[in-house]
């Protein structure tokens, strides 16, 4: 497994599908199976881009930063700050499972939206 490379895959393949074209992403970046534990996605590749065609159309202007990346063995997981149209600002955590051949094969995520008060001074990031 090369590490650095998959955390660059995983990046890759996540700004190409958020920014408008999750089809390349899963054609340079996803092997013969992809599994999505994201219950609002459907299972496979066509699920995928499906859903990623729907938040271009539906959200052009959305934005995301890449806070960190860390991976161990055939895992990777992305800590993301997501900020969607009227300002709207989520916090999310994926995890992608990337196969032999170097290619992302199963995905799982948590979303939540970054709250306007706090009970601690610290940051979600």
């Amino acid at each position: 497994m090369n590490l650095e490379q998959n955390k660059q895959n995983a990046i890759n393949f996540y700004r190409t599908a958020y920014l408008g074209d999750p089809k390349k992403a899963v054609e340079k970046y996803v092997g013969s199976q992809y599994v999505q534990h994201n219950p609002d996605v459907a299972d496979g590749t066509e699920g995928f881009i499906e859903y990623f065609e729907r938040m271009r159309d539906e959200y052009p202007d959305k934005s995301i930063e890449f806070v960190r990346c860390i991976a161990e063995g055939d895992l990777v997981a992305l800590h993301t700050h997501q900020t969607w149209p009227g300002n709207e600002e989520y916090v999310t955590m994926d995890f992608f499972r990337f196969d032999s051949q170097g290619k992302i094969c199963e995905h799982w995520d948590a979303i939540q939206k970054i709250p306007t008060r706090s009970a601690n001074p610290n940051s979600m990031y």
